[in-house]
């Protein structure tokens, strides 16, 4: 690995794509450092670090910018939600699955329409934001009442805010290495690192080091999930136009394990997390209080994030691959599966092996989610609470990618990568 390092750095363009990216990191670390004008940071931080959970999963991926109340507090969630909303149109409106077929143009127009989206997301985040700190102080909130002036700084701040976190990641993704926006919660996750061993450390020093060695298990499974694919075989039927002979050559279709990677359980993390998002700005109404301190912690609540894991994991599996376009595809090539006849059972064939890959890795990424809820529910180890199996399954995703992308322009430039 070292001497994979030391073959990117004597390429000077890979070395000037490695050093950008860590400028704008360090850059989107310095934001999250900003406060925003008007708030002191300090009542905020003491408001979030003993939220629940809805501020708190926010915070773990703004990078604790949030308990800064920084420009960068909403983090790159807004972005995200909106790409995620943009995949989930195309299987209902027509248009935007016209263009997602359009190529490079089509591609444009979506990746558009998802940063105006991201900007009113980020204004729906920033007012309920404020309206969650000036809440009373019995409600949760921080009772202090904003003047119009401070409130429209404090929003437009936010969405500036925003908008230079998407601006910066898109940077990335153009002229760095990796996927910007990957890289940038990467980031979030890792600098949180140090400060959380320190807490656990000062709680119970033989639980941290135990913490840490199930996290070294975890991410070696993550590893092997990441990792684990179906693959179907296909055969290409020969084909002789003029002296030349084409086709008749084997291959597969790579089916992963883990297709939907970590996009369910933010789904059902957003979605259990809706009531008490709600419950906090209707503070009068006491069953949608109850409701939400139900749904918030317990063993109803992991057992609802389970169930709702395993489904998002199924639904966004079979919304993102279509086994009947994939059949008609390998008709019109001239390919087909051996064993299997071409049209109709070849995609009801996909689409049974699909389902029977997606349900160990539905399972795993619930096991992944929940496990550390329950460890923190009987130990009360800050470690497990802010390093769950979202955060590696994140970090680990984010990492092998990364790794990929060098090792593809290492091997482009005839140097020995990370896998060998």
């Amino acid at each position: 690995m070292i001497e994979a390092i030391k073959n990117a750095f004597r390429i000077p363009d890979l070395r000037k794509k490695i050093l950008f990216t860590l400028a704008i990191i360090a850059l989107y670390r310095v934001g999250a450092h900003i406060p925003v004008p008007g708030v002191n940071p300090a009542d905020v931080k003491d408001l979030v670090t003993g939220a629940g959970s809805a501020l708190g999963l926010l915070n773990l991926f703004a990078g604790g910018a949030l308990q800064n109340f920084a420009v960068f507090a909403l983090g790159i969630m807004p972005y995200i939600t909106a790409t995620i909303i943009m995949q989930l149109l195309q299987a209902v409106i027509p248009a935007i699955e016209r263009w997602s077929k359009e190529g490079e143009a089509g591609q444009r127009k979506i990746t558009q329409t998802a940063r105006y989206m991201t900007l009113g997301i980020a204004l729906m985040e920033s007012l309920g934001l404020l309206t969650v700190f000036q809440a009373p102080a019995s409600a949760g909130g921080l009772g202090i009442q904003f003047d119009l002036l401070t409130q429209i700084v404090i929003v437009i701040s936010l969405i500036a805010g925003t908008a230079a976190i998407m601006w910066m990641g898109e940077l990335i993704t153009q002229r760095g290495i990796g996927n910007g926006m990957s890289l940038l919660i990467f980031a979030s996750i890792v600098s949180r690192f140090p400060s959380t061993i320190i807490s656990s450390f000062r709680v119970n020093a033989w639980l941290m080091i135990t913490m840490l060695a199930i996290s070294l298990l975890v991410v070696a499974a993550v590893v092997f999930m990441e990792g684990g694919q179906r693959r179907i075989p296909v055969q290409y039927a020969k084909r002789v136009v003029g002296r030349r002979v084409y086709g008749g050559v084997g291959t597969y279709i790579p089916l992963k394990v883990n297709g939907a990677n970590v996009i369910p359980i933010i789904f059902a993390s957003s979605l259990l997390l809706f009531p008490t998002t709600i419950a906090r700005f209707f503070t009068n109404v006491t069953w949608l209080q109850k409701l939400a301190a139900l749904l918030s912690e317990g063993w109803l609540h992991i057992s609802l994030y389970a169930v709702l894991i395993v489904f998002f994991a199924y639904f966004y599996t079979a919304l993102v691959f279509n086994p009947i376009e994939t059949a008609d595809n390998l008709r019109k090539n001239g390919g087909f599966i051996p064993g299997v006849r071409p049209g109709n059972p070849t995609s009801q064939y996909i689409a049974n092996v699909l389902n029977r890959i997606t349900l160990p890795g539905s399972l795993f990424l619930a096991a992944i989610a929940v496990a550390p809820q329950i460890i923190f529910q009987q130990t009360g180890d800050p470690l497990v609470k802010a390093f769950g199996g979202t955060s590696i399954l994140i970090m680990v995703g984010v990492a092998l990618e990364t790794m990929r992308q060098l090792e593809s322009q290492l091997q482009m430039r005839h140097y020995d990568g990370f896998f060998k």
